[in-house]
């Protein structure tokens, strides 16, 4: 049996010196998504031929289930089909990935989907699927020489970047809106005595970043410069759901979109899979979530064109809230070519779908999670969702680090004198 290829190059490599070999496991090169021009493993996200966005192409070797079974109970189970090398469990890092799949029956039944389960991140060590790439990112910045580990953040990824290079022992510096929700970051600079809160937005704080890493040597900023990298992390989500579901692809699955980044990922890693023969062949539906505060993906999907307007957010849902999402494009393609749709919802919506999450299957989202249950319950309502077929939905993060989301829509059902009496007043008895 020959080792399939995925990524064929229309061009040869061109880019800096070589790296460590074996440095990026079975990763090739990177290669362009628009033109497929090739080049070395190293720093770069755009393509010096097009300025297109680069990602990583790979050599794969045949690889098994078995194999992967016999992996860690972490997303290093799948380290061939990463760009990490062969020993990579014995770097420190935080060792996400290989978080529950629920069926959640519950769920399913409020929203009319015989067939429901939930993907849940909010698992993972600092609580939010960004572990996952930054485990990632966190390898090439070693293997690339980095002195400083990096990124601009809307609150999930500075919390995972901080943890990760506290636990990595590298100097890590993250940048985050200035109005970002306290409890994340709080949860940043517990790790990082180097948070720096931005007066703008998060298109503000990255394109700082993207000054900064064109200015200062030695820093891997893990959205940025090592972006095809840390992008790869997201395809573990994809693999996971497979491995779990008995080495099967679902029907359909729902993903929240900010950069795009994560549902292209995920269909990424759903290809490979079939070209590994690790699952079979068959179709599947991919929807995207996003807030219609920051929905300029949705907006592009409704009014039928590729053209994605910037927009300047304005949702409660901060971690979906890029207006110029880089990878908006390639959603709409995937969407629309898999036979999905791209969705949003309100702000109330999606404080609904945190509080129907949370007393339907025990799990307490974030907002990014309230938005994926709105819209998926919002997709079944239109009929662009079918209910019959069976449905994963994708929870990202922990709902701790959004409590002012709904702290102003729940509370106590009564507050009593500490009596028997007072208590039947309630109405609570039997």
């Amino acid at each position: 049996m020959s080792a399939p290829t995925i990524d064929q190059p229309t061009t040869t490599a061109t880019g800096p010196g070589p790296v460590r070999e074996g440095a990026f496991g079975n990763a090739r090169s990177l290669v362009c998504r628009e033109c497929r021009h090739e080049v070395d493993l190293g720093p770069h996200y755009a393509c010096p031929e097009c300025f297109g966005p680069l990602e990583i192409a790979y050599d794969f070797p045949v690889v098994t289930r078995e194999e992967i079974a016999a992996g860690p109970r972490n997303i290093w189970r799948y380290k061939a089909l990463l760009p990490v090398p062969t020993d990579i469990e014995q770097s420190p890092n935080t060792e996400p990935g290989f978080t529950r799949l629920l069926k959640a029956t519950n769920l399913g039944a409020e929203l009319g989907i015989d067939n429901l389960w939930v993907k849940d991140d909010s698992t993972n060590p600092t609580n939010s699927f960004k572990d996952r790439v930054v485990a990632c990112a966190l390898s090439a910045a070693r293997e690339l020489g980095a002195t400083t580990f990096a990124c601009p953040s809307t609150g999930n990824l500075a919390n995972a970047v901080a943890a990760a290079g506290a636990r990595a022992g590298i100097r890590t510096v993250v940048f985050i809106p200035s109005n970002l929700e306290q409890p994340k970051q709080v949860n940043s600079a517990i790790f990082t005595d180097q948070l720096v809160a931005v007066n703008g937005n998060y298109d503000d704080v990255n394109k700082l970043a993207s000054e900064i890493a064109g200015e200062e040597e030695g820093w891997a900023f893990v959205n940025v410069n090592v972006r095809p990298f840390y992008a790869e992390g997201s395809k573990t989500l994809g693999y996971e759901i497979a491995e779990q579901l008995g080495w099967r692809l679902p029907d359909q699955i729902v993903i929240p979109v900010a950069s795009g980044s994560q549902l292209t990922k995920v269909h990424k890693a759903f290809q490979e899979l079939i070209a590994l023969g690790l699952v079979e062949d068959k179709p599947y539906r991919v929807f995207g979530a996003q807030a219609t505060g920051c929905s300029p993906v949705s907006i592009a999907y409704k009014a039928e064109t590729d053209a994605i307007r910037p927009v300047k957010p304005d949702t409660i849902a901060k971690s979906l809230a890029i207006g110029n999402p880089a990878d908006g494009i390639y959603v709409l393609d995937i969407c629309r070519e898999s036979g999905g749709a791209v969705e949003d919802v309100s702000d109330d919506e999606v404080r609904a779908g945190i509080v129907l999450l949370a007393r339907t299957e025990g799990i307490f989202t974030e907002t990014a999670g309230g938005t994926t249950v709105a819209v998926t319950r919002k997709l079944v309502e239109t009929g662009q969702l079918d209910p019959a077929l069976e449905t994963v939905v994708i929870n990202t993060g922990h709902g701790l680090k959004t409590l002012d989301a709904v702290s102003g829509i729940v509370s106590a059902a009564a507050t009593i004198e500490p009596s028997y009496d007072a208590f039947r007043a309630t109405g609570l008895g039997a």
